[in-house]
């Protein structure tokens, strides 16, 4: 019995740890300047991801916000290999919501490896952020019909 249990357990961890390892990622200030880009010791953008990412600003009470997160999750599964996904909670970072001028939530930042990063005010449909994702920051080439 204590073997099946064991065996039970593990098996849920194999199958479950790979979907854990790929949500969302929750910044701070101070991850942002490490992860993202210092804005406090350089002057022109200069992304330091390997791949492109997409933050949302949000807070806790706001609703369209709430309608916003399991988008988020299920795209940071969608393009695991290809894009990371981070969240920032302008309540508790509000230096780095000042300094991308945060007045109204949601706001998602699109950052490309390379070129400019581009913010989006609003909740959009699933579909429009894929084509911002697939367009933007991805480059794929569209399908011909």
């Amino acid at each position: 019995m204590t073997k099946r249990i064991l065996f039970t357990t593990l098996l849920a961890i194999a199958v479950f740890l790979p979907a854990l390892a790929d949500d969302v990622t929750y910044l701070t200030t101070q991850q942002f300047k490490e992860r993202i880009f210092d804005y406090t010791t350089d002057k022109d953008w200069n992304y330091k991801g390997t791949q492109p990412c997409v933050i949302d600003f949000y807070t806790t009470w706001c609703g369209p916000c709430k309608r916003l997160a399991p988008i988020m999750e299920e795209l940071s599964q969608t393009y695991c290999d290809q894009v990371k996904f981070y969240k920032v909670d302008t309540e508790r970072e509000r230096e780095l919501a000042g300094v991308f001028r945060i007045s109204s939530i949601p706001q998602v930042l699109y950052i490309p490896v390379e070129g400019e990063p581009v913010i989006l005010k609003g909740l959009y449909p699933k579909e429009n952020i894929v084509e911002i994702i697939d367009d933007f920051l991805l480059k794929k080439p569209k399908d011909k019909k």
